[in-house]
């Protein structure tokens, strides 16, 4: 009786360390495959920034060929970005419309 108990105690371990070994396995299978995807991506990231690289030389070129000021026009572009952020959260925080908070008075 004691055997047959004892038999049973190590068949329910045996069936654990098997289900744990097919997680494992499962486990290790899905690594791999976030590990290429991460890698695809950062070849994407890659080529995504090689692209931009050529795009903005192609246009300081022409900018420069139009003589316009890239960093001038940037700068410009960044202020009123800032603007823009300032009056949305400003208009959000004072809970009134943004149009109407700034009468030019």
């Amino acid at each position: 009786m004691g055997l047959g108990s004892t038999a049973k105690k190590l068949q329910k371990v045996a069936d654990m360390a098997e289900d744990l070994y097919a997680k494992l396995n499962e486990q290790k299978q899905q690594l791999q495959e976030l590990r290429n995807t991460v890698e695809e991506t950062n070849d994407h990231v890659a080529d995504v920034d090689r692209e931009l690289a050529e795009q903005r030389a192609l246009l300081d070129a022409l900018a420069e060929e139009q003589g316009l000021d890239v960093d001038a026009i940037l700068t410009e572009a960044v202020v009123e970005e800032a603007e823009t952020t300032s009056t949305d959260e400003a208009g959000s925080e004072g809970g009134g419309d943004a149009a109407t908070a700034d009468t030019g008075d």
